[in-house]
Parts: structure tokens; sequence; C-alpha cells
């Protein structure tokens, strides 16, 4: 079990330093692509939620803190996402995409 904690955390920081580097703005509107990663030995719906919290921890915490407690992302339009899962033994990971707009 310490060596999955172990990869998980490793993971989830390279993942956050590498998507913090991917955001790239859309053009005239407040648009920005984010990609994200969510890893979980819990199944695919779960590392999606962890990918989509990945991506709007990326984009504003205070929208992040009002999303988990069911407050949708104000102030933000949190569009479709696109999944990428896999699975290795017992981890589901899913590589998710974005294209996130300022109102």
């Amino acid at each position: 079990m310490r060596k999955i904690f172990g990869q998980i955390t490793g993971l989830t920081l390279a993942l956050f330093a590498a998507a913090t580097f991917a955001s790239a703005t859309a053009g005239a509107k407040d648009c920005f692509k984010k990609a994200s990663l969510g890893s979980s030995p819990l199944g695919e719906t779960n590392a999606k939620f962890l990918a989509d919290e990945s991506l709007l921890q990326q984009t504003d915490m205070g929208v992040f803190m009002v999303w988990l407690t069911g407050g949708g992302t104000p102030g933000y339009s949190f569009g479709p996402r696109k999944y990428h899962c896999t699975q290795d033994g017992m981890m589901s990971t899913c590589h998710a995409q974005a294209t996130i707009c300022k109102m």
C-alpha cells in the first residue's frame, strides 16, 4: 500500500506542475485550455472526479471550494471535458482536458 500511495503522491505533484504550464489563452474571450490527470484505486468514476478537481484547482481555488460544496462554478463556464482513461492493475487513470471561460 505504501508503494501505491507514494506513486500517487509523486504522480499528482508531477502532473500538477505539468498541468500548470499546459494552460494557454484561447482567443479574444477570457477562455483557456487546461489539462489534468486523476488516478484512483476506486475506479474510473473517481479518477474522473479527481481529474475535474485538478482542473478547477488550477483555475481558481475559491471556485474549487464552492464547487466542492455543490455550488457550481460561479464566474466560470466549466464546459464539457474530454477524458482518456486507462486501467493498470488496481489503478484507474484518467487524463482530462477542458476549455474554461471566465464570464
